[in-house]
């Protein structure tokens, strides 16, 4: 492992071994090569380290020179065991006459948050029911062999290839969502069963890779809906989003689209596309960059699954029709439900707040029904899920009254909204952005 910086002579403190640090020290190991991190008011060097992180490099650099104590907590079910890992990194400690918060951050507040935490815990919020987890996979593998059972009594005509795309549609985003829950270790007792189930649902399932899922949604989690550090807000000069990115781009005189029109070319370019081109691309060439072999072999097991299944009844030109065909419905699946709870909320550049008010400001929470929970995958209770993101989500029902109490205590927005006004809010949004860069594009 190693503390994976050079080791100074003000490393070594009064102790013989470390030193103790203010908060203006910290700040200056920000860049690549040289970060620190402060978790639990104990100084770590990870700069080494970021290279060989389970979540990726990215998500510990996002929390270069600050405190990264309630991320750590968020991240990782077994603290204990990852207190291990990081001891050789240990390089010191704050000066005692340090907060424990930077940047101004509200004390009270996070030793709330806190004690929320430890309270839900306590009520057991973080156990998992495994029969849950297993009626949810069953239905999704139901869904499958019924779609091929369709088409091995009734043939291929098209209105029951189309029964048959719909059912498969459905098994698709459905194991979306349960390799979601594998991917934020919230189902097995163990890191290393959620690892391989997560690996065996994104891959052999959905064919995708777990190791590019993990690096992309982990920054997203860590940094919702901060710009150069959620990947999910860099629209790739598709979108403007937020309220500073189109004055920003309008401002720089930047028109790569009518972003004007963004509001109506969504519609063709966003849902549409997302998975099918964008997202297909990007995980087979992650796979080759990185050296994601275990990934690949995983991915190709659907694949040829897949066509072994459909090529028999159409031939392998339509299968791959029929392929891209689901890849579009789900896209549209996916799309609408991820970006109703962030794409509407503040989106701006750093502000180093709180984890409790980084989140709220990020994410919005859809009623709960029956449906909602099963449509959504229960991200319908996107706000619990990005507070605790370990939770098991039959669980998050239990934790949102606390978690909105605690809001009305400190004044901080919890917002819940209707399915259809959420998706209605998306194109809201896109329409306001876009008018703020053209008024900004044509007056300033």
């Amino acid at each position: 492992m190693g503390g994976g910086g050079q080791q100074t002579d003000r490393i070594t403190g009064t102790n013989g071994r470390f030193g103790t640090y203010t908060w203006e020290e910290v700040q200056k190991h920000t860049k690549f090569g040289d970060q620190w991190i402060v978790v639990e008011r104990k100084v770590y060097n990870v700069s080494q380290w970021v290279k060989r992180h389970p979540g990726g490099l990215r998500i510990i650099g996002h929390y270069a020179g600050e405190d990264a104590t309630e991320a750590f907590t968020a991240f990782h079910p077994d603290l204990q065991l990852v207190r291990k890992y990081m001891k050789p990194l240990l390089i010191g400690e704050l000066e005692a006459s340090e907060p424990s918060q930077d940047c101004q951050k509200n004390a009270a507040l996070v030793e709330d948050f806190r004690a929320l935490r430890e309270h839900l815990e306590a009520e057991g919020c973080f156990k998992t029911q495994p029969l849950f987890f297993m009626l949810h996979l069953g239905h999704i593998l139901l869904l499958e062999v019924i779609a091929l059972m369709l088409v091995w009594c009734f043939g291929t005509g098209w209105i029951n290839t189309a029964i048959v795309a719909v059912l498969m549609a459905t098994a698709q985003s459905q194991a979306g969502w349960l390799q979601h829950d594998f991917g934020h270790l919230s189902v097995c007792k163990t890191s290393r069963w959620n690892h391989l189930v997560h690996k065996f649902v994104i891959g052999h399932l959905k064919g995708a890779s777990a190791g590019w899922w993990n690096h992309r949604h982990f920054q997203h989690h860590a940094k919702p809906n901060v710009f150069k550090k959620d990947p999910d807000v860099n629209m790739l000069n598709a979108f403007v989003v937020g309220k500073v990115q189109p004055v920003e781009y309008g401002v720089k005189k930047i028109k790569h689209l009518p972003y004007n029109h963004q509001h109506k070319y969504f519609f063709f370019i966003g849902p549409p596309l997302l998975i099918p081109v964008y997202f297909q691309f990007q995980i087979f060439h992650n796979m080759i960059v990185h050296g994601l072999w275990v990934d690949l072999a995983w991915c190709i097991s659907y694949y040829v699954r897949y066509f072994l299944c459909y090529t028999q009844f159409y031939g392998v030109f339509w299968a791959v029709i029929l392929f891209n065909f689901v890849r579009f419905m789900e896209s549209h699946w996916f799309v609408w439900v991820t970006q109703m709870s962030h794409m509407p909320m503040h989106i701006d550049y750093e502000k180093h707040q709180d984890w409790l008010s980084m989140q709220l400001v990020a994410t919005c929470n859809i009623e709960q029904s029956p449906f909602n929970d099963w449509f959504s995958g229960h991200l319908n209770f996107q706000i619990e899920h990005h507070l605790f993101p370990t939770m098991p989500r039959h669980n998050y029902w239990r934790a949102a009254p606390h978690v909105r109490a605690l809001c009305d205590k400190y004044g901080v927005k919890y917002q819940e909204k209707t399915l259809y006004g959420a998706f209605a809010d998306i194109i809201r949004s896109l329409e306001e952005s876009g008018e703020l860069w053209l008024d900004a594009y044509l007056n300033k």
